[in-house]
């Protein structure tokens, strides 16, 4: 087990580390001067390279990169090219708004996900399972933006329950619960869709077994085949969903962020690269990088407990 932890961890590392190279690189070499989107068009050659000295521009490539490695290990994600605020502070203030959307969200699909997929595995065929089966594709058709706008049209037009926007004071439990409902809703209710579908392909694939039959004709009752067995056997892949749809409502968290104009990474990332400030695009990239594979790390760590016949030699 202890080998197994350390070699996902170095292996988690190395992917960050390179998500961080081809990161810095690229933005740098993709994208405009950023002194010129700091001074304008029309400032002289003398001023952006005045800046550019200022800001370490003027250095070959890989001294800039080594210089950000040295402050990376020391836990500084630079500075703000545009209002010279440290970069981690400012996406140390949003974290709690992301993650508060991306638990919500996750919780969402897995609380109403798993048991829907269950119960259209188990009444196969029924009315319950044609419902679920229509409900869960057309939650798969709509895209995240669509559902916040239409749960806009309810909930803030029409019932008037729900603010539309911001994010909530984060001192305040009831205001931040408030502004959450809405953006929660648009991405667990997308969640519980793909959740049910998958888990109810699992639950129909593991009911087909030998083994389950065998229990039904010792005289086993459904109850227990479904909690002892199949539910059990079901977990590596809700697990893995978990990891998936963990990712997958991070990138989501972006198009939300900004529908609902709610503060987040996403929101940050976006108000970054309309003013090519790369430094803060870097270091919310990173941040997106590192949160992926601590999720797929925890996702293979726990498929050894779930499954110890799983091996990655």
């Amino acid at each position: 087990m202890l080998r197994l932890i350390v070699t996902r961890i170095l292996f988690t590392v190395m992917a960050i580390f390179t998500v961080l190279t081809v990161l810095f690189f690229g933005v740098r070499l993709g994208t405009g001067d950023p002194t010129v989107a700091i001074q304008g068009s029309y400032a002289t050659p003398e001023t952006l390279a005045a800046m550019s000295k200022a800001l370490g521009l003027d250095k070959p490539l890989w001294e800039q990169y080594l210089i950000y490695l040295g402050g990376l290990a020391k836990g500084d994600l630079s500075v703000s090219i545009q209002n010279g605020q440290s970069v981690l502070s400012q996406i140390l203030q949003v974290v709690p708004y992301t993650f508060d959307l991306t638990l919500s969200g996750l919780l969402i699909g897995l609380i109403l996900g798993v048991p829907l997929g269950f119960l259209a595995a188990v009444k196969r065929n029924t009315a319950y399972d044609h419902a679920i089966r229509i409900v869960s594709l057309t939650g798969i058709s709509v895209p995240p933006f669509i559902m916040g706008y239409l749960l806009i049209i309810i909930f803030v037009i029409g019932l008037n329950l729900f603010p539309v926007a911001g994010g909530g004071d984060l001192g305040n439990p009831a205001d931040r619960f408030s502004h959450l409902v809405m953006p929660a809703l648009s991405l667990g209710l997308i969640m519980t869709s793909y959740i049910t579908r998958l888990t109810r392909t699992t639950v129909l694939e593991i009911l087909t077994k030998d083994f389950i039959r065998t229990g039904r004709a010792k005289g086993l009752g459904q109850r227990i085949l479904l909690t002892r067995y199949v539910l059990r056997l079901s977990l590596v892949t809700i697990v893995t969903l978990v990891g998936l749809y963990a990712t997958i409502t991070v990138g989501s968290s972006v198009v939300i962020e900004v529908v609902f104009s709610r503060p987040g990474v996403g929101q940050l990332i976006v108000g970054a690269i309309t003013q090519s400030d790369y430094t803060v695009v870097q270091g919310a990239v990173i941040f997106y990088a590192a949160f992926v594979g601590i999720v797929n790390l925890a996702v293979d760590i726990a498929y050894a407990f779930i499954d110890p016949r799983i091996s990655y030699e």
